[in-house]
């Protein structure tokens, strides 16, 4: 089961995770997302599938909705999601400062990050301020309502943000012959056509690449660093 009482979807892929060594603690993964319908969430949680099969401990949280009701009422697959997903923690500045690995999941919003996920960025600042994201590793994940619908000008203002804050952008690229067939080398996407169509085999088979390769990065930097310091 996952955090949000869902069943977990079952995704095939090509690579075995690399063994963890027993003495190593997990690095800790937060998958921080927004979902309006519902794409990104189901995105999410085969982000943070990919990231526990790399041995990570991982926290899946949404951000706040800054919408009025009376707004998402107008449109019932908003409303419908907003109420079954109650259950999902809101992410809080602790489960970024605690975090090695931070995953970001938005729809696009007129070919940029949702003002909503964009609202909990904005209160990084002091975290920022303190260095707390150098080093930290970074990937993420969106959906469109139509096809290049504005899913790589999304993912990279994401990663604009992140080289401002220091951390580590890990891109899927293409790593596994299946990410040719989403052909999006920079985060997971999918298309949803409003709500109405749930991601398909091969966008949570990315987006189960995007978390299990930024955990497997993370861990590979943190050996890096632990050698360098002998």
């Amino acid at each position: 089961m996952r955090d949000d009482g869902t069943q977990r979807t079952t995704v095939l892929h090509s690579q075995q995770p690399a063994p963890r060594r027993a003495d190593d603690d997990p690095l800790k993964v937060a998958v921080i997302y927004y979902s309006a319908t519902g794409s990104v969430h189901a995105l999410a949680q085969s982000v943070a599938d990919g990231a526990r099969d790399s041995g990570g401990s991982v926290r899946v949280v949404r951000v706040h909705e800054t919408v009025p009701r009376d707004i998402v009422e107008r449109n019932p697959l908003w409303a419908r999601h907003l109420d079954a997903t109650e259950r999902v923690p809101l992410a809080t500045l602790a489960d970024v400062r605690a975090a090695d690995v931070i995953l970001l999941g938005t729809p696009t919003r007129f070919g940029h990050v949702s003002s909503q996920l964009q609202a909990f960025i904005d209160t990084w600042g002091e975290l920022w301020g303190a260095n707390a994201f150098a080093d930290k590793v970074f990937s993420a994940f969106t959906s469109t309502a139509t096809n290049h619908g504005g899913q790589e000008t999304t993912l990279m203002s994401i990663y604009t943000t992140v080289c401002h804050l220091g951390g580590v952008i890990v891109p899927p690229g293409y790593t596994e012959p299946g990410l040719f067939e989403t052909g999006n080398p920079y985060g997971a996407s999918s298309v949803s056509r409003n709500g109405e169509l749930p991601p398909t085999d091969a966008d949570l088979q990315s987006a189960y690449v995007v978390g299990r390769r930024a955990t497997q990065v993370a861990a590979d930097l943190r050996t890096g660093r632990r050698l360098r310091q002998r």
